[in-house]
């Protein structure tokens, strides 16, 4: 796909993906359709020359957290098979986008040869200056550490000046918006006000993180169209989680 210039108020950018985002709605797997949705999003910011660096979740597979009540399997392995499963889904979205034409490489903290590179953040770096989608998989590499840390955590490494939050619901809400019609949405939120109210949009962990490295959070609906490329514009979606 042949980039195109644009107005970009962010040059380069981390997406967090939920790995449910590769499934329809209660399926399990990757779903080609949705697949294909996510890939076109990733693929408009590739073409408006945003450098995108995705953290991709696995919970269309396995979520660590599914297990931790098992007798038989620890919770460093259960944690472990999670992250396997968002090695998955990144070989699956790194062919979607190499379809649509977007150079993109898969680079994770569990891997094997054959797969995917090691995570290296100067080559990551490079990767993104070259023009290409770097896919991180595999998480922190760490047992007890969401998805969510990792994207805080690769953000802050690889010099992101905003973090993406692609989420089912438009924004931050007071309580769950699908149980709970009344509840408030922000347009705007301070990480301290994220972290007193502990409201359920990242893992706290992942908010101190943005917090410390002074990197905005813009929480918005990913199923709607052009959300991404409107977020890296620095038009208004979703909420936003700043000073």
């Amino acid at each position: 796909m042949a980039q195109r210039e644009a107005k970009a108020k962010y040059r380069r950018v981390v997406l967090k993906l939920s790995g449910e985002g590769l499934v329809s709605p209660g399926g399990f797997g990757v779903d080609e359709s949705a697949m294909v949705a996510v890939g076109n999003e990733i693929a408009e910011l590739a073409a408006c020359g945003v450098q995108t660096a995705v953290v991709i979740g696995g919970g269309n597979f396995l979520r660590g957290r599914q297990l931790r009540d098992s007798k038989r399997i620890a919770r460093a392995t259960a944690d472990t098979m999670g992250m396997l499963a968002t090695s998955m889904n990144g070989l699956a979205l790194r062919d979607c986008l190499e379809s649509l034409d977007v150079p993109t490489r898969v680079m994770g903290t569990i891997t094997t040869p054959d797969v995917c590179q090691p995570y290296v953040r100067r080559k990551a770096i490079d990767h993104l200056d070259h023009g290409r989608v770097v896919l991180l998989a595999g998480g922190t590499g760490s047992p007890y550490f969401t998805t969510d840390t990792c994207a805080a955590l690769r953000a802050a490494e690889l010099g992101a000046e905003v973090l993406l939050k692609a989420t089912k619901v438009d924004g931050v809400f007071s309580d769950d918006p699908e149980t709970c019609p009344d509840a408030e949405r922000f347009d705007r939120l301070t990480y301290q006000e994220v972290l007193a109210r502990q409201l359920g949009v990242m893992d706290l962990t992942a908010v101190s993180l943005c917090m410390e490295a002074k990197i905005p959070v813009i929480v918005y609906r990913f199923a709607d169209a052009g959300a991404s490329v409107r977020a890296a514009r620095g038009e208004t979606v979703g909420t936003i989680i700043t000073t």
